[in-house]
Order: structure tokens, then sequence, then C-alpha cells
């Protein structure tokens, strides 16, 4: 695919529209200008509240400017709320979203690789798979999300790489959520499979009382993406993150 500047790949990243299915139009003008600004939009989860099919209907209508390029999306929990992530998993690659969970995309010689993620908590106080069976099973959930996105990542060649996600990989952009529901926000799993990989950005959503910015143990950048916090950070612009991602620096 071909799109940006033959400089810059412009990336627009946002999460948590939590779309209604009474929303139609409050998006408008933010999507337009995400269409007139960027190369790429990348949706981190919960694009819908409920997980209903008709809520997703009602985004991918307002999405409309925007998928005249690249966009690509992860699901969120809320988005499997209904039981019908399958169903919206249909209306959104029918509407051309490119919905990632496990899957690896390049465009421009900037690679992308997403999973929604799942819980579990971060370094030393990590959730381990011992005791109940739903403990084990729980635990099962954030190692197999960590490898799907590890075998995503690896069938990237790309020198920029960048991991989608809902749920985040470090502790430090959950910060300012409630500390006993940490473990439910995100899992540093998902950080070994980031930096085995040698991602230079990684995008979450879900902890919309988190902090904007923070990095993996190897120094990947790490964006919080959550409209509530895109918000907090500048009330008076639209809420999103623009990325200009070099395309002729070499990997590091």
């Amino acid at each position: 695919m071909e799109h940006g500047n033959g400089q810059h790949l412009k990336v627009a990243a946002l999460a948590d529209l939590h779309y209604t299915k009474d929303a139609k139009g409050t998006a408008s003008d933010l999507f337009h200008e995400i269409a007139e600004r960027a190369d790429v939009c990348v949706l981190c989860g919960d694009l819908t509240d409920y997980g209903l099919p008709e809520e997703a209907e009602v985004l991918v209508a307002d999405l409309k400017p925007v998928l005249a390029k690249p966009c690509l999306a992860v699901l969120g929990n809320h988005d499997f709320e209904s039981d019908a992530a399958d169903k919206l998993t249909g209306l959104f690659v029918q509407a051309g979203i490119h919905l990632l969970n496990g899957e690896a995309m390049e465009i421009n010689g900037v690679g992308f690789a997403g999973v929604p993620g799942f819980g579990g908590g971060f370094g030393k106080s990590m959730l381990n798979a011992w005791g109940e069976k739903v403990i084990k099973e729980f635990v099962h959930e954030a190692v197999e999300q960590s490898l799907r996105l590890e075998r995503a990542l690896s069938r990237l060649r790309t020198p920029h790489k960048i991991a989608v996600l809902h749920y985040a990989p470090i502790r430090e952009t959950v910060i300012g959520e409630n500390p006993e529901i940490f473990p439910f926000l995100g899992t540093s799993r998902l950080e070994e499979a980031i930096d085995r990989y040698d991602v230079r950005i990684a995008l979450h959503g879900h902890a919309h009382n988190g902090q904007l910015h923070g990095k993996t143990m190897r120094g990947a950048d790490v964006y919080n993406v959550a409209i509530p916090v895109l918000r907090r950070e500048n009330a008076s612009a639209r809420p999103y993150r623009m990325l200009e991602i070099p395309l002729s620096q070499p990997a590091r």
C-alpha cells in the first residue's frame, strides 16, 4: 500500500470510542479531520459500548471519511460484551477496516501487528497459573494473547514496527487508575513480546484515567490513546494522537 508523503507516514491513533446506537454523527468532525490529516487511522478497541451490531453499524457509517485510507483496529473488552464479536468483526471487515487479531500488515515499509491483549498485572505482581482452574484459564488467555502478538510481529520484516493493542503492556500508562484494578488493565506479558521483536511504538487504550506515555524495558514508546486521556491532555484539540513515522530511518 502506498501512502504518506515519501518521508513520513502519518498515523492517527485513538481508542475507547464507545459508540452507542444513538451516537450517529457525534464523531463526524473528528473522523473528517483524521481523514484530512492522516495516512492511516488506528483504532485501539472499545469501538462500541455494549458490543452490539447496531452500534457497530452506526460507527461504520460515521467512519466513512476515514475508510478511504487504511484503517486498522483491534477489539476491546466492551466489543466482546454481548457475545457478538464475530458479527462485529464481519461488519468492520466488510466496511474495509483491517481488524487485527494476531494479524500483521505493512504500509509503506511500516509494519503493524495487533491483538486485543488481556489482563494479568505487571512485573513481579503479574498473576501466575497457580491454584483454581479459573485462575489458570485467565492466565492462559493472557499468555495466548502475547503469543499471538509475537507470531504476528515475527512475520514483519520492516524497520519500523507498531503494536496495536487494547490492553496496556506496561504499568506506567495505567497509573492514575485505582491500583486495585491494575491486573485488569493489562499485562507485562505483552511487553515481553513487544521488546522481543524490537517494536518502536505500542498503542493501547482501556485505561481511561491512565497516563499518555511510557516506555518498555527496552525503550519502546507506549502511548495510551484512550479518548478520555487525550481529552485530559489537550481539551481544546480533537482526541487522537498523530504519529509521524519516518520511512527512511534504519531499524534500531
